[in-house]
């Protein structure tokens, strides 16, 4: 049940009640500033209906204990609120072929819910991160792979030989970062074909400055994959903004916490025209 008189949640108004396959608000916890497990049940008693996932950005719940990890997942469960880890799984390959496997295992005992795989950051053959998909399937956690528009060249395949995870004998070539938006969605595919619940799509270089949007890719990116299968990271209000004005109330957004509510009003028909009209709204919040 709305605990906003202003907000009901219907298929045909904007998008259903949570749990949701889309219309998606994941925010982001403990990283860029200071949130005690206070401060994290503040935001969810009062903006819980509007935030269906929780996120430990930049691998920060290495950094905290155990109990106070296991007393945000149960806060956040409490609010029907997914939690991600956020992108550290990486760091773990450095501990042999074991030590991914014990961190998901670690990662479920301590209640997260999904595993975020920063493709770009694994360096791993791509049969390698589908095997990594597969894995934390199989322990009954979600899989979000992040993919970036950039690319190492000496990572991509040869020319003519560009199939996903195909044997390409090794050359040695120079490091030099390139784009290749079609390598990043064929990837992204046999990503959702193994299993992944989501694409995440990192917002460098896409959606990470506002006045240049690449609207292009970002429409190509969801022709391909599906507005339900991809989550743009917003990194401002204006890039929110954006999105809904394009793609409408279901498009899946990764934002911070202190964007939630102006994201909410956005997406509610009638509630914020722009990012500037939303401060007018609040008005209506109390």
């Amino acid at each position: 049940m709305s605990l906003y008189r202003w907000k009901s949640f219907f298929e045909d108004e904007d998008r259903p009640e949570k749990p949701r396959r889309y219309g998606v608000t994941e925010i982001r916890g403990p990283h860029y500033s200071l949130l005690t497990q206070s401060a994290i049940q503040d935001i969810l008693e009062s903006h819980a209906q509007f935030v269906d996932g929780l996120k430990f950005s930049g691998g920060s719940h290495s950094l905290m204990s155990k109990n106070f990890i296991k007393k945000v997942t149960e806060i956040a469960h409490k609010h029907d609120v997914y939690v991600s880890t956020g992108d550290w799984a990486e760091h773990l390959l450095r501990q042999g072929p074991s030590g991914f496997k014990d961190y998901v295992e670690e990662c479920k005992n301590l209640g997260f819910d999904t595993i975020e795989l920063n493709v770009g950051s694994l360096k791993v053959p791509e049969e390698a991160l589908l095997r990594f998909v597969h894995l934390i399937k199989s322990v009954g956690l979600g899989a979000k792979p992040q993919f970036a528009l950039k690319f190492d060249k000496a990572d991509l395949p040869l020319a003519g030989d560009r199939a996903f995870g195909a044997y390409v004998a090794p050359v040695s070539r120079p490091s030099e970062i390139v784009e290749d938006i079609d390598l990043l969605i064929r990837r992204a595919e046999r990503c959702l074909e193994a299993g992944a619940d989501m694409i995440m799509i990192d917002a460098d270089d896409v959606c990470q400055v506002a006045d240049s949007l690449r609207t292009d890719i970002v429409a190509k990116i969801i022709g391909r994959l599906g507005l339900e299968k991809t989550m743009f990271e917003a990194s401002n209000p204006k890039a929110t903004e954006w999105f809904i004005k394009r793609y409408g109330p279901r498009v899946n957004l990764f934002v911070d916490h202190s964007q939630v509510m102006d994201l909410e009003c956005l997406r509610g028909h009638n509630l914020g025209k722009n990012h500037a009209s939303v401060l007018g709204s609040s008005f209506f919040l109390y």
